[in-house]
């Protein structure tokens, strides 16, 4: 009887020191969708735009195990001939994970890798679906390689610390 509890404690004591990565809420925190020269831009809405594209990324811890990560995208679209705003999208898309155990020398890449990988194709469709409803065809974003956004701002800041010794 004394071995089963010992061994009852022990996984216990192990499942509490497991590294936990989860994602508990995904939500909107901001949206907003500007068609200024609608109807008469429709006329040219069929012909090859220029778009601007604005990604963000940050997050902010809420308690002890709870981070809040937040992507924002934004999209200028223009007429390319004529420069006349087609449309504008902001979009800021959230999600909450809890994380436990994580090791320090990993949480940033969980936090700028994994994290926005999750919220991506919330973002995607939020876009997509206000493109169509403001009367566009779907604005597809296009994969974004967040491991590789990371690794360039880690390669970034040993570049800077050379220069600064």
């Amino acid at each position: 009887m004394s071995e089963e509890a010992n061994n009852t404690t022990t996984s216990t004591h192990t499942d509490e020191t497991q590294p936990v990565f989860r994602l508990q809420r995904i939500y909107i925190k901001d949206i907003s969708f500007e068609n200024p020269n609608a109807p008469e831009i429709f006329q040219d809405a069929g012909k090859q735009p220029k778009v601007e594209m604005r990604l963000d990324l940050s997050q902010r811890k809420v308690d002890h195990n709870h981070w809040e990560v937040s992507l924002k995208i934004g999209a200028t679209t223009q007429v390319k001939e004529s420069g006349k705003l087609l449309f504008e999208i902001e979009v800021e898309q959230a999600g909450v994970f809890t994380m436990q155990n994580i090791p320090e020398e990993h949480l940033a890449m969980v936090l700028e890798v994994e994290c926005p990988t999750i919220i991506f194709p919330y973002i995607r469709q939020t876009v997509s679906q206000l493109s169509v409803d403001g009367g566009y065809l779907p604005f597809i974003l296009e994969p974004v390689n967040f491991r590789a956004l990371f690794e360039a701002k880690l390669q970034k800041a040993a570049k800077y610390q050379k220069t600064m010794q």
